[in-house]
């Protein structure tokens, strides 16, 4: 059993000597890791401070940490005037947050690595808070000039090889007798490898386990084949395929399942041999972990999840078993025939302290937002476990409330699923205003999301979420099976359609999509219940806004918008924006609703002299013109988009508001007319660039169209709108500005618009669709 705490500060307040900090030493941090200016070092298990005092004498800004408070007594005794900051945190179970957020540039662990029993998860923990380029530095005595008695204080080869995987960069020094190792880089990519003897037999038949302990980490073991692996193997004899992958576990690890259940079969092929591999979730264990194989493993470690797609080389049925619990953890790995078994997985608990307190973080912003007025979807954001549903993504990434993580992309590259912000889910759920035992439809999967919706809904709800992408699917269900709570429906199909087969009697008390949509779908509002509400983020113009539509017989209501970005539809109704390139693709014109327009002359005008007209319109500071993005989109005649490349001579803005008509062409821009260190100090005018024949009249059309949105609309926000079904006639419509999509009809009633005004825009989209 290894010292505690309290031994090792028993140690230092009794004066014990330790190795003291040698001249190789300090030569080998001044060549290799010198201090840039502003530099940050952490000395990990600092002791009495020697390696602590050296760094900051070199101008770094230094952490000195260590676990035992006697250490850190005699530092601060020896070196009262060190520019040192002590911590008293182990460094191995202690949450980070002592550490603060700052990068740092340079981590050491002198003689102090061994002592770490999931040394890899925690070299790649600190790994990620260097700054690019920053340096890890292991100083660490070598088993083979150690004496056995002491063999705990030292790594051997096979323990400095699985150390050092998963760095880019890795170079290895001697110091003395003392093996120094550079470690730079803490993302190299996990690499699906085999073994390098062949499989013998007509096919191989195996059972491997997936284990978690009570923080959510996952066990991997270090083999002497040199790579990582869960813990199993092969079937012996008839025995059932749970049953090897526990038995298999007792003799590798030492650890006996308390549960195990068989969640996927795999099947590939080794060398040409077929292999058939049964994934075995353990959901509870006893014992303490042991290298109880020594012949087969090196050492067993407890791996955080988001961090296995840096490991180095992983065997890739373990791989391929990690991925089926969880999809999409390690990316890029040879394909597979998975099977999964009709036995339902239960939740299976766990999480890391840190995420606790990064939950909470998040939480607090969204309420202070005011985007989570109500208890129960703060409790819900406090409660559902986020990371779970991004085993892939960092903590910090996964709890940031301003970003969303992207789960999914195709071979573009283009993201095609993703988990939306905190702030915006959050409001999506205030918007449904859903009641306790509600029935809920969510159209776009991910699983984060469904669950918060789950526990708003409480025991009694229920919630159904559909997708058109398999995998997606296939992941929402296995992550739910993991870190829910039992509430939620995946179901593949085009969400477009709604959830046929999944529908209450009397409809979804809620619907909410989670991709930008181009369209109203019928079904969304014929499967939700009257006076329930529909959560959609509407494209008009190409701008989102989440809208919430309230249902009253055919017409939907809009209640509230909110700004936001999501991916876009990939359903039967998902549309793609005709658009024109022009002047040798330097610029594109595109038409988000509608049909496109005559371009004819285009080219030739955009080539020559540009037009410019004030709007009159000036901003000071930071400025919100989002309604104005809509009016136009909305009210302009002729409407459409322009893009360019960033820095193009041609066009000033890279994605323009603009109208077309005539074989002219006029956009919205701006230029600064007071520029100022702060940003609250510059001032902003709007303007309008134009091009011929018709230049002058439609810039000033353009520029009308500011002016009456500065004076009636600004101040004012989002006008009233109503949706209704595509085949409504034009005199059952109420009075507005109409914008007409394929399935639906919307009218939005802009304060400052005539209705001769109104209809004039109807008239012409009608045409133009």
């Amino acid at each position: 059993m290894g010292l505690t705490r309290t031994d090792w500060s028993k140690r230092y307040t009794e004066g014990r000597g330790f190795r003291r900090l040698g001249d190789e030493e300090k030569g080998l941090l001044v060549e290799h890791a010198p201090p840039p200016e502003g530099g940050r070092a952490l000395d990990v298990g600092c002791g009495t401070g020697e390696m602590s005092v050296y760094l900051a004498s070199l101008g770094y800004t230094v952490d000195g940490a260590d676990f035992a408070e006697g250490a850190l007594e005699q530092a601060r005794t020896n070196q009262p005037d060190a520019k040192v900051r002590w911590l008293c945190l182990d460094i191995e179970r202690d949450g980070p947050a002592p550490l603060g957020n700052d990068p740092y540039d340079l981590v050491v662990f002198r003689l102090s690595v061994a002592f770490v029993n999931d040394r890899t998860r925690v070299l790649h923990t600190l790994g990620r808070r260097l700054r690019e380029g920053g340096t890890m530095l292991v100083i660490t005595p070598l088993a083979a000039h150690t004496p056995a008695e002491k063999r705990r204080i030292a790594l051997d080869e096979d323990e400095i090889t699985a150390l050092t995987c998963g760095w880019t960069s890795v170079q290895r020094f001697a110091v003395g007798d003392l093996a120094a190792l550079v470690l730079r880089g803490p993302c190299a990519d996990t690499v699906a490898t085999e073994r390098s003897v062949p499989a013998t037999g007509n096919a191989v038949a195996g059972s491997l386990t997936v284990v978690t302990d009570d923080h959510g980490r996952v066990l991997l073991g270090w083999s002497k084949r040199g790579m990582w692996e869960v813990p199993g193997g092969k079937l012996e004899g008839a025995e059932p395929l749970d049953g090897a992958g526990v038995r298999e576990l007792a003799e590798e690890t030492g650890l006996h399942a308390t549960s195990a259940t068989v969640v996927t079969i795999l099947t590939d092929a080794a060398q040409g041999v077929p292999r058939v591999t049964a994934v075995i979730r353990i959901r509870g264990f006893t014992g303490t972990l042991t290298t109880a194989e020594p012949d087969k493993f090196t050492r067993w470690e407890w791996h955080d999840l988001h961090g296995l797609g840096c490991l180095g080389p992983v065997f890739t049925p373990s791989a391929q078993t990690l991925n089926a619990v969880w999809p999409g953890v390690i990316p890029g790995l040879p394909p597979v025939h998975s099977y999964p078994t009709a036995a339902e997985p239960v939740p299976v608990p766990g999480e890391p302290a840190e995420a606790v307190r990064l939950r909470h973080n998040m939480t607090d912003a969204v309420i202070a937002g005011g985007w989570a007025p109500t208890a129960v979807v703060q409790e819900a954001l406090r409660t559902v476990p986020r990371h779970r549903f991004t085993p892939d993504t960092d903590l910090k990434a996964a709890y940031d409330n301003d970003q969303a993580v992207v789960t999914r992309r195709d071979d573009t590259g283009r993201a095609t699923s993703s988990i939306s912000a905190a702030w915006l889910q959050a409001d999506m759920a205030e918007q449904l205003q859903l009641a306790p035992g509600a029935a809920v439809l969510e159209v776009g999967s991910g699983g984060y999301n469904a669950e918060l919706l789950a526990h708003v809904v409480g025991p009694a709800g229920r919630v159904v979420t559909v997708d058109i992408d398999p995998y997606v699917v296939h992941r929402t269900q296995r992550l739910c099976a993991e870190a829910g709570n039992g509430q939620v429906t995946a179901v593949l199909g085009d969400g477009g359609l709604g959830a046929p087969g999944h529908i209450p009697a009397q409809g979804f008390d809620g619907v909410v999509i989670t991709h930008s949509a181009a369209d109203i779908a019928p079904a969304w509002r014929e499967q939700l219940r009257e006076g329930a509400r529909l959560v959609v983020p509407l494209e008009m113009g190409g701008y989102t806004r989440s809208l919430t539509l309230v249902r009253r017989g055919d017409v939907l209501h809009c209640e509230h918008w909110t700004y936001c970005g999501f991916v876009r539809d990939r359903g039967a109704a998902a549309r793609t924006a005709p658009f024109h390139p022009l002047a040798d693709g330097e610029v594109a014109v595109r038409w988000e609703d509608g049909e496109p327009a005559d371009i004819t002359g285009l080219d030739e005008a955009l080539r020559g002299p540009r037009y410019e007209h004030s709007t009159g319109l000036l901003v000071q500071g930071l400025f919100n013109f989002e309604t104005l993005q809509v009016y136009a989109a909305t009210t302009l005649a002729g409407f459409c988009r322009l893009s360019a490349p960033k820095g193009s001579p041609m066009v000033a803005q890279q994605d323009a508001a603009a109208i077309l008509a005539d074989s002219s062409l006029a956009y919205l821009t701006h230029r600064t007319v007071k520029d100022a260190p702060e940003q609250a100090d510059r001032m902003t005018e709007f303007f309008i660039h134009a091009y011929c024949p018709a230049a002058e009249e439609l810039a000033e059309r353009f520029a009308q169209c500011v002016r009456v949105w500065d004076r009636e609309v600004r101040e004012s926000g989002y006008p009233p709108m109503t949706v209704h079904p595509a085949a409504t006639p034009d005199d059952q419509l109420p009075p507005g500005d109409v914008l007409d999509k394929p399935n639906a009809r919307l009218v939005l009633q802009w304060p400052g618009r005539t209705p001769s005004d109104a209809q004039t825009l109807a008239t012409t989209r009608s045409q133009r669709a």
